[in-house]
């Protein structure tokens, strides 16, 4: 059994393991969150909560190309839809132990191998979040720009959604891959 899955430590938690990398050879922009929420581990799906609002913007900045539903197969057809915009996901932890799904609980984190991509268009990374940014020092080494946008998740209460889709959509504008809505 694998350990990473297995492991535990009455401490602090199970190590988790995280999500796989969706990306393709197309992506132009590698977004990257923290660590998968309790909810996206359990349904292997990036940003499985319903009230995070990741999905929600990048329906608002493709508004003429709608998000395939969240049913049975949805979660491969918005895959596709996000790799189709020239986008890709994953996480800077690979590993972890976490109570919960709050970033501050991140424990004993592995670090993902992100240069080991081989994303042949990359034009920038965009870190989904402060936690996520704090790795910016592995991403900047990519030698291209690397941007801090605000989180997503439910968590980042401070930010509207206005000012969400603001400004993940001016980074996606910057780089070709979006609309400018003016």
């Amino acid at each position: 059994m694998n350990k990473l899955a297995a492991g535990r430590d009455d401490e602090a938690g199970a190590m988790l393991t995280g999500l796989a990398p969706l990306v393709s050879t197309n992506t132009a922009i590698l977004i990257l969150g923290s660590f998968p929420g309790a909810r996206s581990i359990a349904r292997q799906q990036y940003y499985a909560h319903p009230q995070n609002h990741f999905w929600k913007i990048l329906q608002a900045v493709w508004p003429k190309d709608p998000l395939p539903d969240d049913g049975a197969d949805g979660y491969a057809k918005r895959g596709a839809w996000l790799l189709d915009r020239g986008l890709g996901l994953w996480d800077v932890y690979g590993a972890c132990r976490r109570e919960g799904s709050l970033d501050t609980a991140i424990r004993d984190a592995v670090v993902n191998d992100i240069a080991g991509l081989e994303l042949p268009r990359l034009a920038a990374i965009a870190h989904n979040g402060g936690e996520s940014f704090r790795h910016s020092r592995h991403t900047s080494q990519l030698g291209v720009p690397v941007y801090k946008l605000p989180s997503t998740s439910p968590a980042n209460a401070s930010w509207s959604f206005q000012r969400k889709l603001d400004a993940w959509r001016e980074v996606f504008v910057r780089h070709g891959i979006a609309k400018d809505r003016s």
